[in-house]
């Protein structure tokens, strides 16, 4: 996390709902400077839910994951709210982080609407569900709009920003920027079923669990083969520039392997298959999902080894995570 001292908005927020992702927030918004009232079910909870982000920020700035001024960031930037009205009366942004039940984040949205200015963004933090159903909870929907933010919030660059239909644009752009200015890495995807990161986390699970059911591997093996072969290329390059680089034929040689074994889940997408029929089939040709000039790619591939070869030097400096080892912070 990253401090955002010289940001204009938000000056402060509510954050309704304490779990692990609303505590994991607070304790965001808190390191870059924002004002946050924090509102759980009942006024109890709520004051031990701000304290426990100041406990959080001492455990992570004991662990030097933190500077020790976040500490005091939690204590005096993060108030007990007692209600949701007295929580979002006059902040810039609502964060709703209620558990993942359509009606329950429906009413607890309405709440938030009719008691904020209604210049406020509100914003949903869901892992699935539909916005264009959460924003008919919201009087002026145009400032509403869902964001995904992965487990643990804290540490976790990515958050997916989902507007629904009625967005303002404006707002979608206004919610980007903060982002990125406490140092997360937001993308907009579209409000279909698991929006992208769980429909592909999913996909994997699904494979990786068919992989023990068939005997190939044991779930210590599948992870060892996950976290070391493609996942470690992963925090560099997504699938698509990673299907460049290894070859786009290839790609579609391989798939037509496994659907001779697997069955049609595997079959070469047509998108696949009229890229490399046009010789597009990735850093080598100069072309594939992705354009490479020579240069670009002579590049691509340099960076692409540094990234590698010093990431590979951090893992053989740390010890193995031990099985039932907590690798998150909540």
């Amino acid at each position: 996390m990253r401090s955002a001292e010289e940001h204009e908005w938000p000056r402060n927020a509510a954050i309704i709902g304490a779990g692990t992702m609303g505590l994991g927030v607070a304790e965001s918004f808190a390191a870059a400077g924002i004002r946050v009232r924090l509102c759980d079910a009942t006024p109890e909870l709520s004051k031990e839910a701000s304290e426990q982000v100041v406990e959080r920020a001492r455990g992570h700035a004991e662990a030097d994951l933190l500077a020790a001024e976040v500490v005091d960031r939690a204590k005096h930037e993060i108030e007990a709210a007692d209600n949701i009205p007295g929580a979002v009366r006059d902040v810039d942004l609502v964060f709703e982080a209620v558990p993942e039940d359509l009606d329950l984040k429906r009413d607890v949205l309405a709440t938030c609407a009719n008691a904020a200015l209604p210049e406020a963004v509100i914003a949903s933090n869901t892992s699935s569900l539909p916005m264009d159903e959460l924003a008919k909870s919201i009087e002026h929907p145009q400032r509403f709009l869902g964001t995904h933010w992965f487990n643990p919030p804290e540490w976790t660059p990515g958050v997916e920003v989902i507007p629904a239909a009625s967005t303002d644009p404006e707002v979608i752009e206004q919610v980007m920027e903060f982002l990125r200015a406490i140092g997360k890495r937001p993308a907009v995807v579209g409000s279909g079923p698991g929006f992208v990161a769980n429909r592909i986390q999913m996909a994997l699970f699904r494979e990786a669990l068919a992989c023990v059911e068939d005997g190939l591997a044991s779930p210590e093996e599948v992870d060892e083969v996950v976290r070391s072969c493609f996942g470690f290329r992963m925090p560099f390059f997504g699938p698509f520039q990673i299907a460049d680089m290894a070859g786009l034929d290839v790609y579609a040689s391989v798939l037509e392997t496994l659907e001779q074994g697997l069955g049609e889940r595997f079959r070469v997408p047509a998108a696949l298959r009229e890229l490399v029929e046009q010789g597009r089939t990735g850093t080598k040709s100069g072309a594939g999902f992705l354009t490479y000039s020579d240069e670009e790619r002579k590049q691509l591939l340099l960076e692409r080894d540094r990234r590698y070869a010093a990431l590979n030097k951090l893992l053989n400096g740390l010890p193995p995570l031990e099985a039932g080892q907590d690798e998150g912070t909540s």
